[in-house]
């Protein structure tokens, strides 16, 4: 690991547009579970039931999806920044860092320091909600006192009374254009692509790093377990993401 540490840190001293890529193996280590492993949100419910047209088109859909809401926001509300997330943060004040690319939802790169418009969100943001008729916003801390404290199981818009939906995106729903557009333009010119904390399986986010390692950047991955596109990666860090990240930046910050 000693040896992708120095690559990664000099690859960083030496770009001139670093764009870091984030996933859920970030988030976890701040205590957010992957809904993907095992024990995880699919384990326990049936993820054909949290489709984008089962929540705008039943009311027995979006009972479903608040149920598991009003359980897994307060985790991730009341969850902090990890070492890696202040890693990437530090990044952007030294001026090593283009912008973060992340498939996480929980906020804990802004939190973290890194400013919003360093942040591209391609699966949304949990802390936010909007109601889907009129497009009033509330954030999500609202709509979690009206689920705990109001006893409501299916909010609605108190405005018009319209579907009110968090700004993440479910199953069979587009990703957000903008997000993506800019996303596949900052990683086409990027010039070092760092894929932190990703397995890389989901898609279309998953094909961001294909972008950039196509348009001439060095690629990085940096995740604990095997990903498809490490055979095509110019470094290849195995290692949780907040103890890679740390090391590299205290190896940037001491390079002559």
């Amino acid at each position: 690991m000693t040896e992708g540490i120095e690559r990664v840190a000099r690859l960083l001293r030496a770009a001139r547009r670093p764009v870091v890529f984030t996933g859920a193996g970030v988030s976890t280590e701040s205590g957010i579970p992957d809904f993907r492993s095992p024990g995880g949100v699919w384990d326990r419910f049936d993820p054909r039931e949290m489709t984008y047209q089962n929540f705008v088109g039943t009311e027995a859909g979006r009972r479903k999806y608040w149920e598991i809401g009003r359980h897994s926001y307060p985790v991730m509300r009341t969850a902090q920044p990890n070492p890696a997330h202040l890693a990437i943060a530090e990044l952007h004040r030294l001026d090593r860092l283009e912008c973060c690319i992340t498939q996480n939802v929980d906020n804990l790169h802004q939190r973290a320091g890194l400013p919003e418009e360093k942040v591209i969100e391609l699966h949304g943001n949990a802390t936010r909600a909007r109601c889907l008729a009129c497009g009033a916003p509330y954030s999500r801390d609202e709509v979690q006192r009206w689920l705990e404290e109001e006893g409501v199981d299916v909010p609605a818009c108190p405005r018009c009374g319209g579907i009110v939906k968090p700004y993440t995106i479910l199953f069979g729903e587009p990703m957000p254009a903008g997000a993506v557009e800019e996303a596949e333009r900052r990683a086409r010119s990027a010039d070092l692509f760092i894929v932190v904390g990703s397995s890389l399986v989901v898609y279309p986010a998953a094909y961001m790093p294909a972008h950039a390692r196509h348009a001439g950047a060095t690629l990085v991955i940096v995740n604990l377990t095997p990903t498809p596109y490490d055979a095509h990666a110019d470094v290849v860090v195995p290692g949780k993401a907040g103890e890679v990240m740390d090391a590299v930046l205290q190896r940037l910050r001491s390079l002559p």
